[in-house]
Formats: C-alpha cells, structure tokens, sequence
C-alpha cells in the first residue's frame, strides 16, 4: 500500500520578478490521503501561486512533489492525474452540456461519462442545456460534475465558489464531499469563506505575506489554541498574559492563547472554542489595523 504523501513541498520559495517581496517564502508540508484541507490566507497572501505552482504553472525554488511527480518536468502527465478548478475557471458558451463530456471523454483518459452524467442528475444542470442559458451556480455545479468524474486522487479547488449565494455554495461543498471525498482521494481548497468550510476541513494551512504560519489538523488545533471568555474586569490580567487576540464573544469578551493559559488566569474565565476565523484573524492581521480593544 503507498502511504506516501500526496503531496510533498519543502522550502518553496517564489520571489517576483520586481521587488523584493517574495510570493512564497520557505513554505514546507504535505499533503497526506484522505485529507480536506483548507488553504486559508488574505489576498496577495500566496495563495494562488501556490496553487498554480502544484499543478506546474510556476517555477518554484525548492522541492515539490506532487502524487510523486515534479510539476514543471511531467506537467502533463501531472495534469492527467489530478483534478484542478482555477480561480478563473470558465466554460464555453456555446457548448451543450453534453458536447462537454464528449469533450472530457476525448482529452482526459480517466475522466467517465457515466460518472459525470450520474453527478449531473444531483444538479438542475441538463444534458441539453448550453452553458451560456446557465446561472452562474448552475455553471459551478456543472463544473465540478466533470472534474469530480476524473478519476484522480488529488482535487485542488482555487475560490471555486466565488461570487455565489449560499444556497450555490452550500450544494457545492455537499456534491463534492459527497460524491468525491472517500478516505483516500485528498482536497486542498483556497477559499475567503472559513466559516462555511470550517466543518467540512481535516487540516488547515495558513499563509500570510507569503509565509505558513500554521499547517495543522484541526484535531490538533483544538488541542493547542485555546479562549477564555471573561468580564471586562479582568480584562488587564489576560491582555498582561499576551493573548494572540482579544476578540467580543456573546456576554462579554475573549482572549485567545497558542497552548494552556497560565493557571491564574484560567480560573479568572470559561474555556470556549476558538472559531477558525478568530485563529485566522489571530495569525495574519496586522498589529498596527488591530483596534480591538475593550
């Protein structure tokens, strides 16, 4: 049985052509099977060009390999392997939905019809209907149906769901865990909406500026970050203990600590669950824009 990572990235580094800042700075983990992970990070965080550089569309200082191939050397045969939604991803207007999955079945040797057409009967996407006459989610739904009918084992998803109403997003997020998520396939998804995708993640990476500040199982970051609620009483002892956030919870307010708090200052508040929002906005706000205050 291969128990290799799907993916596997070490000191990635991607600098701009002008300019000292870098794109990607000594970024380094893996992506293992079975995994829902969450690529979290403000815009210009790196996020993309991640992405792009994981399906070789960006050279990339370090090492990377993806489902054990090099990206830039075996592009294309990396393309046939897995499955990738660009953050642009388009259709074309004029096509029926099913000169699509004609289209698939002769450029993609892993991609089933049958599949694709069984995915679209989950949607109100038909077979006869032209892309152009489509909703924007109905556009997204049929998208999904033809990269999920790919028989891959990696999905990288870049903002797939950009732009759409909850219901869109919501029936999105549920054909794909549905229908594609099977303890061995892995997702990696780059979206702004934390808090829709928050019960759907395994693991989370978080880039800021270019850099990883965190790349952790959400198992483990409920073990390791942890809030105080508390009256604004105390609120000096917990901000002397440098919390990583001060933030307002219903009755009052938190702070948010990376591990135990000190035992004094435990017994001055109540354990809550830190949302994965509050982490992001803990790890990559800037110091100087925090004006939470209580």
């Amino acid at each position: 049985m291969n128990t290799h990572p799907l993916v596997e990235a070490r000191n990635l580094t991607l600098r701009y052509r002008r300019g000292k800042r870098a794109a990607l700075d000594d970024v380094s983990f893996t992506v293992p099977k079975g995994r829902v992970i969450g690529l979290l990070g403000h815009n210009g965080a790196g996020k993309t060009s991640l992405m792009k550089a994981l399906v070789g569309l960006k050279s990339v200082e370090g090492e990377l390999s993806v489902l054990g191939r090099k990206p830039m050397r075996e592009r294309s045969q990396l393309l046939a392997e897995l499955s990738y939604i660009p953050d642009v991803a388009v259709l074309p207007r004029w096509a029926k939905v099913r000169d699509l999955i004609r289209l698939m079945s002769g450029l993609q040797p892993r991609f089933s019809p049958e599949r694709a057409r069984q995915l679209l009967r989950r949607t109100s996407v038909g077979l006869d209907d032209r892309v152009k006459h489509l909703s924007k989610g109905m556009v997204v739904q049929a998208h999904l149906a033809l990269v999920a009918a790919i028989d891959a084992r990696l999905m990288i998803l870049d903002e797939p769901t950009l732009g759409l109403d909850v219901l869109s997003r919501k029936s999105f997020y549920e054909m794909l865990i549905d229908e594609w998520c099977d303890g061995e396939r892995s997702v990696l998804i780059s979206t702004h909406q934390v808090e829709e995708i928050e019960n759907l993640l395994s693991d989370v990476l978080m880039l800021n500026e270019g850099k990883l500040v965190l790349s952790i199982s959400l198992e483990d970051m409920d073990r390791r970050f942890v809030a105080l609620s508390h009256d604004a009483a105390v609120a000096d002892q917990m901000a002397a203990a440098h919390p990583l956030l001060k933030y307002r919870v219903q009755g009052g307010s938190a702070s948010l600590f990376d591990g135990e708090p000190p035992e004094h200052l435990q017994a001055l508040g109540k354990r809550v669950r830190p949302s994965l929002v509050d982490l992001f906005v803990a790890l990559t706000r800037k110091p100087e824009l925090d004006r939470t205050h209580f």
